[in-house]
């Protein structure tokens, strides 16, 4: 079957009112003037119908492919970002659990050194009293006190707060004694001869060393880092 061409037929139709216009225009008198030729409105005559069926079809159905290929990204790029988001609450969640694991940890070795030094200074309360204290006599104490695995910083920072002069006082701050206790007076729940006693304030300073740093050690990184504690 022959397709006739649309922009043909319109072409046709018109010449055809052209013709019948100006014989109108001929019959109605010079009065009426000439007919506007409608020759132009022809060229405008090409339309979609000039595109054949089948091109038209395929036009929609690359149209349907383009839609459904955006789609089909968009699905992917959703759940490319759901997959990564429930990977990320996975590992914030495993690094909570290990800092949590890790804080307790450190907790239960803080406790344990904190009973240990309890338990040696309740061993060693009978240091016989003197009227006066050698600096070697001190460190024997301390040794005996504080213990071995913690001893050296111990020693660290008793060195540098008061040279291991129990009767060491800060005339500007007042602080007192082996470990600097500011105030003094605060020995006093190790003692009440906390102003004569080394082994007094060394039970006190291994009890606020370890209640505050978790150990001596824990103390001496800190006032390595501060210069006090």
């Amino acid at each position: 079957m022959t397709r006739i061409s649309v922009r043909g037929f319109a072409v046709a139709s018109a010449t055809a009112v052209t013709t019948v216009g100006a014989v109108v225009g001929v019959a109605s008198g010079s009065e009426q003037g000439t007919a506007e030729p409608v020759e132009a409105t022809a060229a405008d005559a090409t339309l979609l119908a000039d595109i054949p069926a089948g091109q038209q079809a395929q036009t929609a159905s690359l149209t349907q492919q383009a839609d459904n290929a955006v789609a089909a990204a968009d699905a992917a790029a959703k759940k490319a970002a759901e997959e990564a988001a429930r990977k990320q609450a996975a590992k914030d969640a495993q690094a909570k659990r290990e800092a949590a694991e890790k804080a307790a940890e450190e907790a239960k070795k803080r406790e344990e050194a904190r009973q240990q030094a309890a338990s040696r200074s309740a061993e060693r309360t009978d240091f016989a009293v003197q009227s006066s204290y050698t600096v070697a006599e001190v460190k024997a104490m301390a040794q005996q006190i504080v213990g071995g695995g913690q001893f050296q910083c111990f020693s660290s920072i008793i060195e540098r707060e008061s040279g291991w002069n129990y009767k060491a006082q800060n005339p500007s701050s007042g602080a007192y004694g082996l470990v600097q206790a500011l105030p003094g007076s605060k020995m006093a729940s190790a003692g009440a001869d906390w102003q004569t006693n080394p082994a007094t304030q060394i039970k006190w300073g291994l009890n606020y060393m370890n209640d505050r740093y978790g150990s001596p050690c824990g103390a001496w990184e800190f006032w390595q880092a501060n210069h006090w504690y």
